[in-house]
């Protein structure tokens, strides 16, 4: 798991749970809008098991870098805080490193004790598909 990534998980283990709550909001704004080639989700897949209609896109650069697009409506912080974590988080990762992501990251972080296990059901679907993606341009 990149450094960043691991950072990030520290700090919401270590956090106190009322404190996990507003860091995850933060987290919520950390997602950058979207380029124009892909307003409209062109070309993003959307993640059915979220409650909200989420999109997004991985791309493998040349250097083997990894860029990630998310869209998720402002009205489902949690959701796009999930966003937000992994953008934040695996900004700049290579490809070995997006694949590293343990499954079960949501749990590290005690978020399975501050939100619901729908929720986490649908943080863990973003990553999984995220990982396919990265996977079929490897």
């Amino acid at each position: 798991m990149p450094e960043k990534l691991a950072l990030i998980v520290d700090e919401f283990a270590s956090a106190p749970r009322d404190v996990v709550l507003e860091m995850l909001l933060e987290y919520s704004d950390a997602v950058r809008p979207l380029p124009a080639e892909l307003e409209g989700h062109a070309g993003m897949e959307q993640v059915p098991e979220c409650q909200t209609p989420f999109f997004l896109k991985a791309d493998v650069t040349a250097k083997g870098t990894v860029e990630l697009y998310f869209d998720c409506p402002p009205e489902a912080p949690t959701t796009r805080a999930f966003a937000g974590i992994l953008a934040e988080g695996l900004e700049g990762a290579t490809v070995d490193e997006v694949l590293a992501v343990p499954a079960d990251i949501y749990q590290r972080m005690g978020l399975a004790n501050a939100i619901s296990p729908l929720r986490v059901r649908g943080g863990t679907a973003i990553l999984q598909r995220l990982k396919n993606q990265v996977t079929a341009q490897r």
